[in-house]
C-alpha cells in the first residue's frame, strides 16, 4: 500500500532537489514538519536562514485554487497583515513543480500559541482578523470551494456509510443521529442569511503564531467562501459564559476595521458540527495515505467510534441551545 501513494515518491532527496532546482544551495538538512494534508519541510540553506517548503497533495486543489490562495495571501501581505505568502520565482510565480510536485517555498515564521485567555490577545486576535475580513468581502474566490452542508456533512456522512470504517454495532447509532444533526443544521442554515466573504477557512490556534505582542496567521490551505463567523468561533472555548466573554472581546477588536452581521451567531454550532463531520470523513478518505495510520493508530477504532457519536450526541444537543448573544 505504500509503495502505491503518490508521496511515497516525496523522498528527502527529492525534496532537496526541487528546492535547490529554484536556486538556492542547501545544507542538506531536513526537518518535516506536522501536516498531513500536505507535506511540509523545513529546508537548510548554506549561509541563509531555513526556507519552507510546501508540497502539494495531489488531485486535491487545481492550479487555479491554489493560485488565488496565494493571491489573496499577497494581497493581505501588501496591507501589512501579518501573513506568510509565498515566495515568488524570477518570473513572479508563486506555484512549482518538480519531478510531478506542485509546492511552494516559505519564508520561515517563528512564534508560539496564542494565549486564548488573555483578553488583550484576543482582541489584538480580533483586529487581525476584522483586517483580514475588510478584504475578504472585496470579492468572492472564483475557483475555490464554499463552505457549506453539502459538502461537510452530507458528503461525510454518506462517505462513512458507504464504507467500512463505522463498526456493525455502531452504525445504526451513527446513521440515526447523522441525520437529525444534518437535519437541524439545513434548518439553521436556511433560517440564517449572511452574505459569504473570503476566509481563512481553518482559523484554528495551531494556524496563529504569536510574537512581538502580534499575531500572524500561517497556512491559508484552507482557504474558501463562506460567513465570517467560520474565523471566530474556533477562538472560543469553555461554558458559555467564557465563550461569551471571549468573542465579546474578538468583535471589540473586529469591528474597528470590519462590521459584523451578528445574525451568524445562530450559525457557530452548526458550523462546529460540521467540522467534527468532516474530520472523522477527512480521516477515512485518507486512510490509504501511509501518514495516516502511523499519525492517527486510535482511528477506525471501535473505542474511536463509541467517543465519535457521544460527542455527535453533545452536538445535537448544542444544536438546541439558544445562541450566544452579545451585547
Amino acid at each position: 500500500m505504500t509503495d502505491l501513494h503518490p508521496y511515497a515518491k516525496l523522498t528527502p532527496d527529492l525534496v532537496l532537489d526541487a528546492v535547490e532546482a529554484c536556486g538556492y544551495l542547501s545544507d542538506a538538512r531536513i526537518l518535516a514538519l506536522n501536516s498531513y494534508e500536505n507535506r511540509v519541510y523545513q529546508v537548510g540553506i548554506e549561509g541563509e536562514s531555513p526556507l519552507i517548503a510546501k508540497f502539494y497533495r495531489p488531485e486535491r486543489w487545481t492550479d487555479e485554487q491554489i493560485i488565488e490562495e496565494h493571491e489573496f495571501t499577497q494581497a493581505l501581505k501588501d496591507l501589512e497583515i501579518s501573513v506568510v505568502p509565498p515566495m515568488l520565482d524570477e518570473e513572479g510565480k508563486s506555484l512549482r513543480e518538480f519531478a510531478g510536485f506542485r509546492f511552494a517555498l516559505y519564508l520561515r515564521q517563528g512564534g508560539h500559541a496564542p494565549n486564548l485567555d488573555d483578553f488583550d490577545a484576543l482582541l489584538s486576535l480580533g483586529r487581525t482578523l476584522g483586517r483580514i475580513h475588510a478584504l475578504g468581502k472585496a470579492r468572492l474566490f472564483k475557483h475555490r470551494p464554499t463552505i457549506n452542508l453539502q459538502s461537510f456533512a452530507r458528503d461525510s456522512y454518506d462517505y462513512l456509510l458507504a464504507n467500512d470504517f463505522i463498526p456493525s454495532s455502531l452504525k445504526i447509532a451513527y446513521q440515526t443521529l447523522g441525520a437529525d444533526l444534518i437535519s437541524r443544521c439545513e434548518a439553521i442554515f436556511a433560517r440564517v442569511k449572511y452574505t459569504p466573504i473570503r476566509l481563512h477557512g481553518d482559523c484554528h490556534p495551531g494556524n496563529i503564531l504569536w510574537r512581538d505582542e502580534s499575531p500572524h496567521f500561517v497556512d491559508f490551505d484552507d482557504a474558501r467562501n463562506g460567513p465570517a463567523i467560520q474565523d471566530l468561533w474556533m477562538l472560543l472555548s469553555g461554558d458559555r459564559e467564557q465563550q461569551t466573554a471571549q468573542l465579546s472581546e474578538v468583535l471589540d477588536g473586529y469591528q474597528e476595521f470590519c462590521d459584523f452581521d451578528f445574525a451568524e451567531l445562530p450559525l457557530i454550532e452548526a458550523l462546529r458540527t460540521l467540522r467534527i463531520m468532516h474530520y472523522s470523513a477527512w480521516l477515512a478518505r485518507r486512510w490509504t495515505d501511509p501518514a495516516f495510520p502511523h499519525h492517527f493508530p486510535w482511528f477506525n477504532s471501535e473505542r474511536y467510534w463509541a467517543e465519535h457519536i457521544l460527542e455527535l450526541r453533545e452536538q445535537l444537543s448544542a444544536l438546541q441551545e439558544p445562541p450566544l448573544v452579545i451585547f
